[in-house]
């Protein structure tokens, strides 16, 4: 049985952007695509006594009052969160994706995505959340928690969507680019793709060898390979790369053992994810 793709949905502007990157995903790979919207704990019923000034008489009457107000607040927030899947349904169904579930739930974002995420494949996620925005230089909270709690590949999807051919992967011979390398070997959603894998830095004999190690394990797989070693900065670097040559993703890992290193702590993929215009794979 395929494993399912996970699209998160929140109502952002990133919520379309999505779900159409899921449909590209799940048409390469044939996986189907579970739509989850989740609805935070603060979302919920407010438990707060209100009623501390108020003077004897009104007290019950204003009580009963605040906790219909309450449940009233309640079932708004959960009905928006059904039509945000419903019309997340629906971009799924125009772009052609014929397995889809939905599933509306309470909690904690990371804790359901960890417990869905046992059957699953991959996460995809927008860049931003609903306050996007409001905080252009900042990422969501939310996808900072995903990536650091998740060890499933996660998929962050750009603000729209465009058709995928060419992928930049960047590599600096950590773990978590060696994995990056083999998650790109062997996944179906690649098949086909046009493929480049860049260093950032001095174009030692070490560094080139770890190029053409890792472009022979792509080209073992059937994928057609570039490699280049470019000098400096690699949030810098690769962005241009990215913007110059036309790349349309970009896959690394999320972290690793020199520049490019932790997702957190004002790293370069917290900066790569902040400024790439294109779709970006993270690999733990």
């Amino acid at each position: 049985m395929t494993q399912k793709i996970i699209a998160l949905v929140d109502g952002s502007i990133y919520s379309a952007s999505v779900c159409d990157h899921a449909a590209w995903v799940a048409g390469r790979t044939g996986a189907p695509v579970e739509l989850l919207h989740v609805l935070g704990r603060r979302e919920g019923p407010q438990k707060q006594d209100l009623s501390g000034a108020i003077r004897l008489g009104a007290r019950t009457a204003l009580m009963e009052e605040l906790a219909e107000l309450d449940e009233q607040r309640a079932k708004l927030v959960a009905h928006r969160g059904r039509a945000i899947l419903e019309d997340a349904h629906a971009i799924l169904i125009r772009d052609g994706v014929a397995e889809i579930t939905t599933r509306l739930r309470h909690g904690d974002l990371v804790e359901t995505v960890a417990e869905l995420g046992a059957d699953a494949a991959m996460i995809l996620i927008g860049k931003r959340g609903e306050a996007a925005d409001f905080a252009k230089g900042h990422l969501g909270s939310n996808l900072e928690r995903i990536v650091r709690a998740s060890h499933l590949p996660v998929f962050v999807a750009s603000r729209a969507f465009r058709p995928i051919a060419k992928v930049l992967v960047a590599y600096d011979g950590g773990v978590s680019a060696i994995k990056a390398v083999d998650h790109v070997a062997r996944d179906r959603l690649f098949a086909g793709l046009s493929v480049q894998v860049v260093t950032v830095g001095t174009a030692t004999p070490e560094v080139r060898k770890g190029l053409e190690d890792a472009a022979a394990r792509l080209r073992g797989a059937g994928l057609a390979v570039e490699t280049a070693v470019v000098e400096g900065q690699p949030e810098t670097a690769l962005g241009r790369m990215v913007d110059s040559d036309g790349f349309d993703m970009l896959v690394m890992g999320a972290y690793g053992h020199s520049r490019i290193r932790s997702l957190i702590i004002g790293s370069t993929t917290t900066e790569m994810i902040r400024s790439c215009k294109v779709p970006v794979v993270l690999i733990r």
